[in-house]
């Protein structure tokens, strides 16, 4: 089972190019985020057309989430929203277990975590929260002993090793202590980084910003994460960054990020 997190930044813009890559790399489940429309507006018919089926949680120009799941899997218990906080309007998270006839089930999520910045307002303590509440929720999905992947743009670089230039990003959102601690925080649950635990390697980055010729000059930063639960973990056969993609003409700055687990 091979399974992608892209942050697509506008599903609208970047649909040809999806449909590329799924013709492509046929990835078994895709976890996208940024869709920036509505449930109404997701070209849900190219999708089923290629082969999958979907599951959006949308919302008007910005966040929005969606999973897409090639035949003969198919998705059921699908949760649409982070549980912890009734108020949070923000369409950043939509979960599904994927199973199928020789495939063990694998509880996939597709998470916009939020970005944070500025530091000094509102949006980085709810960063924090939504990461709290990520955690205790990552902690509830293991109790039913399945294989869990929790996939998406975290907006967090864990380690100087996952930044070109760390420096830059000292005073930043993506990078500040309370962001790692957090970070760390839901990996202590039990959760394994699939893309370090096959490649160690520094250079492996997920995201090149649009602006400063950061894309030609490699200054990237690795963003883009899928957290394996133990089950999921014991069943990993690899993990690769689509870094290709990036090139291509009017591309998204984040590219896909895959992980193959074996079927059971």
């Amino acid at each position: 089972m091979r399974i992608t997190t892209w942050n697509v930044n506008s599903i609208k813009q970047r649909l040809p190019h999806l449909l590329g890559f799924l013709d492509e790399a046929k990835p078994d489940v895709v976890c996208l985020q940024e869709l920036k429309c509505q449930d109404d507006a997701f070209p849900r018919a190219e999708i089923e057309g290629a082969g999958y089926a979907v599951e959006t949680l949308g919302q008007k120009a910005y966040n929005g989430v969606a999973l897409l799941v090639r035949a003969p899997l198919a998705m059921t218990e699908i949760r649409r929203g982070l549980p912890g906080d009734e108020s949070d309007e923000q369409s950043r998270y939509i979960e599904a277990l994927v199973s199928g006839p020789d495939t063990k089930p694998v509880r996939v999520a597709s998470i916009y975590l939020p970005n944070g910045n500025p530091v000094d307002s509102p949006k980085y303590p709810y960063k924090l929260a939504f990461m709290e509440r990520l955690r205790i929720h990552a902690r509830a999905l293991m109790e039913d002993e399945k294989a869990v992947v929790l996939a998406g743009d975290y907006n967090v670089i864990p380690d100087p090793a996952d930044a070109a230039d760390p420096e830059a990003w000292r005073s930043d959102a993506l990078f500040l202590l309370g962001t790692r601690a957090a970070f760390r925080a839901i990996l202590a649950e039990g959760y394994t980084d699939g893309l370090r635990a096959c490649d160690p390697r520094d250079g492996l980055y997920t995201f090149w910003d649009y602006q400063a010729g950061c894309w030609q000059r490699n200054a990237g930063i690795r963003i883009d994460h899928l957290l394996l639960s133990p089950h999921a973990a014991d069943r990993l056969v690899s993990a690769a960054v689509q870094k290709h993609l990036r090139g291509l003409d009017k591309p998204s700055d984040h590219v896909p990020v895959t992980v193959e687990l074996t079927a059971g």
